[in-house]
Protein backbone atom coordinates (compact mmCIF):
# COMPACT_ATOMS: atom_id res chain seq x y z
CA UNK A 1 0.00 0.00 0.00
CA UNK A 2 1.79 3.37 -0.54
CA UNK A 3 2.43 5.47 2.32
CA UNK A 4 0.83 8.66 0.85
CA UNK A 5 -2.39 6.66 0.38
CA UNK A 6 -2.28 5.10 3.74
CA UNK A 7 -1.75 8.72 5.58
CA UNK A 8 -4.48 10.72 3.64
CA UNK A 9 -6.66 8.31 3.01
CA UNK A 10 -6.45 4.60 4.61
CA UNK A 11 -5.98 5.54 7.76
CA UNK A 12 -8.14 8.61 8.57
CA UNK A 13 -11.69 6.16 6.77
CA UNK A 14 -10.59 3.12 9.05
CA UNK A 15 -10.34 5.65 12.11
CA UNK A 16 -13.18 7.35 11.17
CA UNK A 17 -15.27 4.29 11.13
CA UNK A 18 -13.75 3.18 14.38
CA UNK A 19 -14.86 6.18 15.99
CA UNK A 20 -18.23 6.07 14.44
CA UNK A 21 -18.28 2.60 16.79
CA UNK A 22 -17.26 4.31 20.07
CA UNK A 23 -20.03 6.97 19.65
CA UNK A 24 -22.61 3.87 19.91
CA UNK A 25 -21.64 3.30 23.42
CA UNK A 26 -21.90 6.77 24.27
CA UNK A 27 -24.98 9.21 25.55
CA UNK A 28 -24.78 12.84 26.73
CA UNK A 29 -24.64 11.62 30.17
CA UNK A 30 -21.44 10.12 30.02
CA UNK A 31 -19.95 13.57 29.23
CA UNK A 32 -22.34 15.41 31.95
CA UNK A 33 -20.31 12.71 34.19
CA UNK A 34 -17.17 14.19 33.41
CA UNK A 35 -18.34 17.75 33.95
CA UNK A 36 -19.76 17.07 37.38
CA UNK A 37 -16.45 15.32 38.23
CA UNK A 38 -14.04 17.45 36.81
CA UNK A 39 -10.56 15.85 38.43
CA UNK A 40 -9.45 13.75 36.62
CA UNK A 41 -10.08 15.79 33.39
CA UNK A 42 -7.83 18.07 35.09
CA UNK A 43 -5.46 15.34 35.76
CA UNK A 44 -5.33 13.98 32.40
CA UNK A 45 -4.54 17.65 30.76
CA UNK A 46 -1.72 18.00 33.31
CA UNK A 47 -0.09 14.85 32.34
CA UNK A 48 -0.19 15.50 28.96
CA UNK A 49 0.88 19.10 28.96
CA UNK A 50 3.29 19.31 31.72
CA UNK A 51 4.75 15.74 32.93
CA UNK A 52 4.82 14.09 29.55
CA UNK A 53 7.35 16.86 27.69
CA UNK A 54 9.42 17.00 31.07
CA UNK A 55 9.66 13.08 31.05
CA UNK A 56 10.39 13.08 27.53
CA UNK A 57 13.37 15.36 28.21
CA UNK A 58 14.74 13.64 30.77
CA UNK A 59 14.45 10.49 28.72
CA UNK A 60 15.87 12.16 26.01
CA UNK A 61 19.24 13.09 27.99
CA UNK A 62 18.97 9.49 29.58
CA UNK A 63 19.50 8.08 26.65
CA UNK A 64 21.80 10.97 24.69
CA UNK A 65 20.39 10.74 21.17
CA UNK A 66 21.02 12.99 18.54
CA UNK A 67 20.57 16.64 18.54
CA UNK A 68 17.72 16.52 15.57
CA UNK A 69 16.31 12.67 17.01
CA UNK A 70 16.01 14.45 20.53
CA UNK A 71 13.40 17.35 18.61
CA UNK A 72 11.84 15.21 17.34
CA UNK A 73 10.91 13.16 20.17
CA UNK A 74 10.03 16.48 22.09
CA UNK A 75 7.49 17.28 19.03
CA UNK A 76 6.33 13.90 19.49
CA UNK A 77 5.69 14.34 23.30
CA UNK A 78 3.63 17.47 22.97
CA UNK A 79 1.46 16.59 20.49
CA UNK A 80 -2.15 15.49 22.01
CA UNK A 81 -3.69 11.78 22.43
CA UNK A 82 -4.32 10.85 18.94
CA UNK A 83 -7.80 8.93 17.77
CA UNK A 84 -5.99 5.52 18.75
CA UNK A 85 -6.37 6.53 22.06
CA UNK A 86 -10.14 6.63 22.23
CA UNK A 87 -10.01 3.10 20.58
CA UNK A 88 -7.83 1.42 22.79
CA UNK A 89 -9.52 3.36 25.57
CA UNK A 90 -12.83 1.63 24.48
CA UNK A 91 -11.50 -1.66 24.50
CA UNK A 92 -9.85 -1.75 27.97
CA UNK A 93 -13.35 -0.67 29.09
CA UNK A 94 -11.90 2.97 29.86
CA UNK A 95 -14.01 5.95 30.03
CA UNK A 96 -14.27 6.43 26.81
CA UNK A 97 -16.23 10.10 27.03
CA UNK A 98 -13.15 11.25 29.10
CA UNK A 99 -10.64 10.35 26.56
CA UNK A 100 -13.10 12.13 23.89
CA UNK A 101 -12.86 15.43 26.43
CA UNK A 102 -9.34 14.76 26.52
CA UNK A 103 -8.33 15.04 23.19
CA UNK A 104 -10.74 17.81 22.01
CA UNK A 105 -9.43 20.42 25.20
CA UNK A 106 -5.71 18.88 24.81
CA UNK A 107 -6.05 19.38 20.89
CA UNK A 108 -6.94 23.31 21.44
CA UNK A 109 -4.24 23.94 23.82
CA UNK A 110 -1.66 22.01 22.04
CA UNK A 111 -1.73 24.59 19.30
CA UNK A 112 -0.27 27.04 22.05
CA UNK A 113 1.97 24.51 24.01
CA UNK A 114 3.51 22.50 21.06
CA UNK A 115 5.80 25.47 19.23
CA UNK A 116 6.70 26.97 22.68
CA UNK A 117 7.96 23.29 23.45
CA UNK A 118 9.17 22.79 20.03
CA UNK A 119 11.27 25.82 20.17
CA UNK A 120 12.94 25.37 23.46
CA UNK A 121 13.82 21.78 22.49
CA UNK A 122 15.37 23.85 18.91
CA UNK A 123 17.53 26.29 21.36
CA UNK A 124 18.48 23.54 24.07
CA UNK A 125 19.75 20.87 21.75
CA UNK A 126 20.46 22.45 18.37
CA UNK A 127 21.31 26.02 18.93
CA UNK A 128 18.72 27.23 16.87
CA UNK A 129 15.37 29.18 16.72
CA UNK A 130 12.39 28.45 14.27
CA UNK A 131 9.17 29.53 14.83
CA UNK A 132 6.25 26.77 14.46
CA UNK A 133 3.17 28.42 12.95
CA UNK A 134 -0.05 27.39 14.64
CA UNK A 135 -1.58 24.80 12.91
CA UNK A 136 -5.01 25.35 12.91
CA UNK A 137 -5.86 22.97 9.50
CA UNK A 138 -4.52 20.03 11.43
CA UNK A 139 -6.30 20.68 14.22
CA UNK A 140 -9.67 20.64 12.59
CA UNK A 141 -8.57 17.40 11.20
CA UNK A 142 -8.73 15.79 14.66
CA UNK A 143 -11.75 16.82 15.70
CA UNK A 144 -13.19 16.04 12.35
CA UNK A 145 -11.67 12.40 12.35
CA UNK A 146 -12.77 12.18 16.03
CA UNK A 147 -15.76 14.20 16.87
CA UNK A 148 -17.91 14.08 13.83
CA UNK A 149 -18.18 9.97 13.51
CA UNK A 150 -18.37 10.19 17.01
CA UNK A 151 -21.68 12.50 16.93
CA UNK A 152 -23.14 10.13 14.13
CA UNK A 153 -22.86 7.38 16.34
CA UNK A 154 -23.97 8.81 19.51
CA UNK A 155 -27.10 9.99 17.08
CA UNK A 156 -28.09 6.28 16.20
CA UNK A 157 -27.94 5.58 19.53
CA UNK A 158 -30.45 8.40 20.66
CA UNK A 159 -32.80 7.76 17.53
CA UNK A 160 -32.55 4.17 17.77
CA UNK A 161 -31.26 2.83 20.72
CA UNK A 162 -32.63 -1.16 19.69
CA UNK A 163 -30.24 -0.60 16.50
CA UNK A 164 -27.88 0.48 18.25
CA UNK A 165 -27.37 -3.08 21.28
CA UNK A 166 -27.83 -4.79 18.16
CA UNK A 167 -24.66 -3.19 16.90
CA UNK A 168 -22.66 -2.68 19.87
CA UNK A 169 -21.82 -6.67 19.92
CA UNK A 170 -20.16 -6.15 16.76
CA UNK A 171 -18.39 -2.68 17.86
CA UNK A 172 -15.34 -4.08 19.16
CA UNK A 173 -14.46 -7.23 16.59
CA UNK A 174 -15.30 -4.89 14.11
CA UNK A 175 -12.60 -1.63 16.09
CA UNK A 176 -10.12 -4.89 16.34
CA UNK A 177 -10.51 -5.32 13.02
CA UNK A 178 -9.65 -1.89 11.28
CA UNK A 179 -6.86 -1.09 14.17
CA UNK A 180 -4.86 -5.09 13.21
CA UNK A 181 -5.30 -3.74 9.24
CA UNK A 182 -3.58 -0.38 10.42
CA UNK A 183 -0.78 -1.89 12.15
CA UNK A 184 -0.12 -4.62 8.98
CA UNK A 185 -0.21 -1.36 6.66
CA UNK A 186 2.05 0.50 8.89
CA UNK A 187 4.45 -2.44 9.02
CA UNK A 188 4.52 -3.34 5.21
CA UNK A 189 4.51 0.29 4.04
CA UNK A 190 7.90 1.24 6.47
CA UNK A 191 9.57 -2.44 6.32
CA UNK A 192 12.82 -1.02 4.35
CA UNK A 193 13.38 1.08 7.18
CA UNK A 194 12.59 -0.86 9.80
CA UNK A 195 15.67 -2.17 11.55
CA UNK A 196 17.11 1.06 10.88
CA UNK A 197 14.40 2.99 12.28
CA UNK A 198 14.83 0.82 15.55
CA UNK A 199 18.12 0.98 15.89
CA UNK A 200 18.56 4.59 16.01
CA UNK A 201 15.43 5.89 18.78
CA UNK A 202 13.90 2.40 19.73
CA UNK A 203 14.45 2.25 23.37
CA UNK A 204 14.27 5.47 23.77
CA UNK A 205 10.65 5.76 22.52
CA UNK A 206 9.50 2.14 24.02
CA UNK A 207 10.78 3.58 27.47
CA UNK A 208 8.85 7.26 26.53
CA UNK A 209 5.65 4.91 25.44
CA UNK A 210 5.72 2.58 28.52
CA UNK A 211 6.31 5.01 31.61
CA UNK A 212 3.70 7.30 29.91
CA UNK A 213 1.15 5.19 30.30
CA UNK A 214 2.48 3.79 33.67
CA UNK A 215 1.84 7.35 35.14
CA UNK A 216 -1.67 8.21 33.04
CA UNK A 217 -2.74 4.94 35.05
CA UNK A 218 -1.39 4.78 38.19
CA UNK A 219 -1.05 8.99 39.26
CA UNK A 220 -5.04 8.90 38.95
CA UNK A 221 -5.01 5.91 41.37
CA UNK A 222 -3.01 7.52 43.95
CA UNK A 223 -5.65 10.39 44.17
CA UNK A 224 -8.53 7.72 43.77
CA UNK A 225 -9.77 8.79 40.68
CA UNK A 226 -11.85 5.80 39.36
CA UNK A 227 -10.23 2.94 37.46
CA UNK A 228 -12.00 3.69 34.54
CA UNK A 229 -10.67 7.32 34.28
CA UNK A 230 -7.28 6.25 34.83
CA UNK A 231 -7.53 4.00 32.24
CA UNK A 232 -8.44 6.88 29.70
CA UNK A 233 -5.93 9.00 30.58
CA UNK A 234 -3.46 6.16 30.59
CA UNK A 235 -4.28 5.44 27.10
CA UNK A 236 -4.56 9.44 26.32
CA UNK A 237 -1.06 10.43 27.96
CA UNK A 238 0.63 7.07 26.03
CA UNK A 239 -0.91 7.24 22.80
CA UNK A 240 0.42 10.66 20.72
CA UNK A 241 -0.69 11.84 17.44
CA UNK A 242 2.35 10.59 15.63
CA UNK A 243 0.24 11.82 12.54
CA UNK A 244 0.80 15.28 13.18
CA UNK A 245 4.09 15.06 14.66
CA UNK A 246 5.50 13.69 11.59
CA UNK A 247 3.50 16.01 9.41
CA UNK A 248 5.04 18.82 11.59
CA UNK A 249 8.78 17.40 10.57
CA UNK A 250 8.29 16.54 7.08
CA UNK A 251 6.47 19.51 6.04
CA UNK A 252 7.90 22.72 8.15
CA UNK A 253 11.31 21.39 8.98
CA UNK A 254 11.62 19.24 5.54
CA UNK A 255 13.49 16.44 7.53
CA UNK A 256 12.81 12.91 7.89
CA UNK A 257 15.32 12.02 10.91
CA UNK A 258 13.20 14.64 13.03
CA UNK A 259 9.99 12.27 11.95
CA UNK A 260 11.22 8.65 12.88
CA UNK A 261 10.43 9.30 16.38
CA UNK A 262 6.88 9.60 15.66
CA UNK A 263 7.24 6.60 13.05
CA UNK A 264 8.62 4.11 15.48
CA UNK A 265 6.89 5.41 18.81
CA UNK A 266 3.43 4.62 16.31
CA UNK A 267 4.61 1.25 15.72
CA UNK A 268 5.44 0.57 18.94
CA UNK A 269 2.50 2.01 20.90
CA UNK A 270 0.25 -0.43 19.13
CA UNK A 271 1.63 -3.26 20.99
CA UNK A 272 2.59 -1.73 24.02
CA UNK A 273 -1.04 -0.20 24.53
CA UNK A 274 -2.64 -3.44 23.61
CA UNK A 275 -0.79 -4.79 26.57
CA UNK A 276 -1.24 -2.35 28.79
CA UNK A 277 -4.94 -2.38 28.33
CA UNK A 278 -5.14 -6.38 28.73
CA UNK A 279 -3.46 -6.08 32.28
CA UNK A 280 -5.37 -2.98 33.45
CA UNK A 281 -8.67 -4.31 31.95
CA UNK A 282 -8.21 -8.10 34.16
CA UNK A 283 -6.99 -5.48 37.45
CA UNK A 284 -10.22 -3.97 36.54
CA UNK A 285 -12.82 -6.76 36.22
CA UNK A 286 -10.75 -8.73 39.28
CA UNK A 287 -11.98 -5.92 41.47
CA UNK A 288 -15.58 -5.16 40.00
CA UNK A 289 -15.61 -9.14 41.13
CA UNK A 290 -14.37 -8.93 44.66
CA UNK A 291 -16.75 -6.46 45.19
CA UNK A 292 -19.56 -8.12 44.32
CA UNK A 293 -18.38 -11.06 46.32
Amino acid sequence: MDRDFLLDYAMPTAIGIIMLGLGLSLTIKDFVRVVKFPQAALIGILCQLILIPILCFLIVLFFDLSPILAVGMMLLSATPGGPMANLYSHISNGDVALNVTLTAINSVLTLFTLPLIVNFSLEYFMNDHVFIPIQFHKALEVFAIVLIPIAIGMLIHHWSPSLTQKLEKYVKLLSAFFLIAVIIALVVGEKQNMKSYFQQIGYAALAFNVISMVIGYFLPRLISISARQAIAIGMEVGIHNGALAIFIALNIFKSETMAVPAAIYSLIEFITATIFGVLVNINLKSKIKSEKN
